[in-house]
Parts: C-alpha cells; structure tokens; sequence
C-alpha cells in the first residue's frame, strides 16, 4: 500500500551537513503528518520534527532546533530534512513516518506508515 522510502545518509565530520529524503508511494498529503524520527542502540526511537499537509505547523526537538529543517514538496510526494552542523550525537538511523488525520500528532503510535530508515554517523 502505502511506502516510504529514505536516502541522503552518510558518513560526515563534525560541523558538516546532510540532506535526508523521504518518497511516498500513493500518499497524498490530504489531512496527513509527516515526521522524522531517530533511534540508536539502546534507545528509545525519539521525534526530530515533524510538518502538517500544508506547512502550517512545524515543530522541532529543542535537540536539533535551530540546525535541522524539515520542508516538502507535496506535488513530489516528499517530504526532507536539512540537517547543519552536525555534531558526533546526532549519529543514529533516521526514520521518515507519516499519518491520516486532520492534526498533526507527536507520538510514534500515531504514525503508521514508516520507511526503512537511513544511517547517519557523524566523526
């Protein structure tokens, strides 16, 4: 049914940047939230940001806030996460997620569809 799929991870120093993409196949955005998520051994999968079906509402984990910026291009059917300055913490595997309904929710229940996810290691 409905699939996502990430790209854009990789191996980068410190201070660097990487832009993550996320392609759904036969989802149209129409009362939808998207999200993207994080999750390294031993620890919780943990929200990074997420951005309603017309980008009315976008929020930020105070982690990355004011480094990371979530936008999408809806006629694309994608959804992308600019990540700036990097630091060695920010290394994990990140999850692209979205979800029917008029509101855009937080938690990771919430969201049903999910991609496979892509590594990220910053050095």
């Amino acid at each position: 049914h409905v699939q996502l799929v990430e790209s854009g991870g990789g191996l980068v120093q410190a201070g660097g940047s990487l832009r993550l993409s996320c392609v759904s196949s036969r989802f149209t955005y129409r009362d939808s939230c998207w999200g993207w998520f994080r999750q390294v051994p031993g620890k919780e999968r943990e929200g990074v940001a997420r951005i309603d079906s017309d980008g009315s509402l976008i929020e930020y984990a105070d982690s990355v806030k004011g480094r990371f910026t979530i936008s999408k291009d809806s006629a694309a059917n994608m959804v992308y996460l600019q990540m700036d300055s990097l630091k060695p913490e920010d290394t994990a595997t990140y999850y692209c997620a979205a979800h029917w309904g008029a509101y855009c929710h937080t938690d990771r229940a919430s969201f049903q569809f999910w991609g496979q996810g892509t590594q990220v290691t910053v050095s």
